[in-house]
């Protein structure tokens, strides 16, 4: 557990704070964002290379921000997604004219919100990419390998695409090397104890004594299979198999990593890798330059990773190219004191790549100018967030540990950060119903990041799009507006009834409340029906096996466990239901 913490709620602010003023020769922050760069900014002519995902992983992500790997790190909560638009704002910062190459782990949230954020860098003539990292073999099968989920493969992967920025190579060749050097890395992984969240006393998940957890995850997941504790050479034959039964024909040299994930001491690592050697060794593999030691941790867990990435003469190149950020050094000369690779010369200018926040947030008209049924409406939205802001505070402790039982345990807390930002976003718009809604989208998934904050942002924004402005809806605009909220949900994260998500609550709401506005009933009678439908199929989610996300590879450990998204969907909908009986929205209601 931590013990070093004033506020838990800010601790991955205070924790960027001290990275920055400890390595300031290295690194600064990006303007208005949770994120670094390179000392400097980007390089004109030159690629950047953009990694992030969560904090409590460290090295990763800021620490990896400097010569020779990326060019900057965006990051979020503790193993929570950044947000959309700190991941545009750290792009848009880093971009030096030859495009932006996004790479990180293949977590929903992440690619929610990186996703989104490259599609507004490519709105403004940026060329953005994204290469996800999916190396872990532990999540899916090997015909399944897109689906597969980022772990300490991630650092070869950041490490061979910087280095080709770095020398100069094209966007494209930046991207197909990154790609390839997925394509050739995989990931095993096993716990010996769970990790702590900051301020906590008890640890996302536990493992018995005696035993140990094959197949983990870094955001505090379980293992996927729970065996007797084994002997070190015992654990060196089940890592190196594991890898090797991935072999690519023909291939022999490998960037071997053995990764620590937070309390695993470095000797406990190098007694370990005095076993995995030899079995490399013995299976013809010729490793260079490999790394022990933490790399991609996870807060204070026990365990360890390996990670293997199959090199070619372009890729062994890369990865032994030269490197100097904060947590990883390999023969970087001078680069220390420039603060880049030598020869490569900044242009960047202080305030050149400033954000303009007032610039690229959508002004709203004045609530000053519209009627008295529109200024009801606005109020009743306000009053909505803040009653479902009121039972998320109420839920935050259980929906954390329902998350944990097959995911990292934060559900809770981003959504307590959502609700939060929503209020906020919407008291501090002076607009109608839609402006205000869409204030309250957009600043709930700022705060709460993650999969959550992306998913609560699109369904949040799918109801404003649909809401006039200038005077207030009835009740068929109502059920209109929240179908497309769930059309915008279910867009974005590509889900289905049964998959055990959110969407398992909000689909049948949205369908129910639909029949019963067409039947000629209330607003708030509809809207009361269709919340007590959403609270018994989000009940029922704990009989299905989670398709999508982070649970799905422990899907069995779910099983009579309702998922939390879709339980937290129906208590804010059920909370909705007294506001509108104090308080109609529109003529209709």
């Amino acid at each position: 557990m931590a013990h070093v913490h004033n506020d838990p709620t800010a601790f991955y602010e205070e924790m960027l704070d001290g990275f920055i003023n400890a390595y300031s020769r290295y690194v600064e922050r990006v303007p208005g964002a949770s994120g670094v760069m390179r000392r400097g900014g980007p390089v004109t002519g030159h690629v950047s290379v953009v990694i992030g995902g969560g904090s409590g992983h460290y090295p990763a992500f800021v620490g990896l921000v400097g010569p020779g790997i990326a060019h900057g790190a965006v990051v979020g909560d503790i193993f929570t997604s950044p947000s959309t638009e700190q991941a545009y704002r750290v792009g848009r910062t880093l971009d030096g004219g030859a495009g932006v190459l996004f790479t990180f782990g293949n977590y929903a949230g992440d690619v929610m919100n990186f996703g989104a954020a490259q599609e507004r860098l490519r709105s403004e003539g940026i060329d953005c990419r994204t290469v996800l990292v999916t190396d872990d073999v532990a999540s899916a099968s090997v015909d399944e390998k897109d689906r597969r989920r980022g772990v300490a493969g991630d650092f070869a992967v950041f490490k061979i695409a910087g280095a080709a920025a770095d020398r100069g190579d094209s966007i494209d060749d930046v991207e197909r090397l990154a790609i390839r050097a997925n394509a050739l890395t995989t990931s095993f992984g096993v716990a010996f104890a769970g990790c702590t969240f900051p301020g906590q006393t008890e640890p996302l998940f536990t493992v018995e004594p005696g035993t140990m957890d094959l197949g983990l995850g870094i955001h505090g997941e379980p293992g996927i299979e729970t065996v007797e504790a084994m002997s070190a050479r015992e654990l060196a034959s089940v890592l190196v198999e594991r890898l090797l039964a991935e072999r690519p024909g023909g291939m022999s040299r490998a960037a071997v990593i053995l990764n620590g994930l937070g309390s695993t001491k470095y000797e406990e690592l190098f007694v370990l890798f005095s076993s995995v050697g030899p079995l490399l060794t013995a299976a013809g593999v010729d490793f260079v330059l490999p790394e022990v030691g933490e790399l991609v941790t996870s807060l204070d867990m026990a365990g360890c990773s390996l990670s293997i990435t199959w090199l070619d003469d372009e890729l062994e190149e890369l990865w032994r190219a030269p490197v100097d950020s904060p947590a990883f050094r390999r023969d970087a000369g001078d680069a220390v004191q420039s603060g880049r690779v030598p020869g490569v010369a900044s242009t960047h200018t202080a305030g050149q790549h400033e954000i303009d926040s007032a610039a690229t947030t959508p002004p709203s008209g004045s609530s000053s100018e519209l009627d008295g049924p529109t200024q009801r409406a606005v109020v009743t939205i306000r009053s909505a967030l803040k009653a479902m802001l009121t039972v998320v505070i109420a839920g935050e402790d259980e929906w954390g540990r329902l998350d944990a039982v097959a995911g990292d345990g934060d559900h809770g807390v981003g959504m307590a950060r959502g609700a939060h930002g929503a209020v906020d976003g919407a008291e501090a718009s002076d607009g109608g119903p839609r402006a205000v809604l869409q204030a309250a989208a957009d600043s709930f998934a700022d705060r709460a990041g993650g999969s959550s904050g992306a998913l609560w942002g699109a369904f949040l924004g799918g109801i404003a799009a649909q809401l006039p402005d200038d005077h207030a809806p009835d009740s068929s605009t109502v059920s209109a507006a929240m179908a497309a909220g769930a059309d915008a949900l279910q867009r974005l994260g590509g889900c289905e009834i049964d998959d055990k998500t959110m969407y398992d609550a909000l689909r049948p709401f949205t369908d129910e409340l639909a029949r019963s506005v067409a039947s000629g009933e209330s607003l708030v009678e509809s809207w009361r029906m269709a919340a007590s439908v959403a609270s018994t199929r989000a009940l029922a989610t704990a009989e299905l096996m989670p398709r999508l996300g982070r649970a799905r590879p422990l899907g069995k450990r779910s099983l009579g466990s309702p998922d939390p998204g879709a339980i937290s969907m129906a208590a804010c909908l059920e909370a909705v239901v007294p506001v509108l009986a104090g308080e109609a929205v529109g003529s209709g209601a």
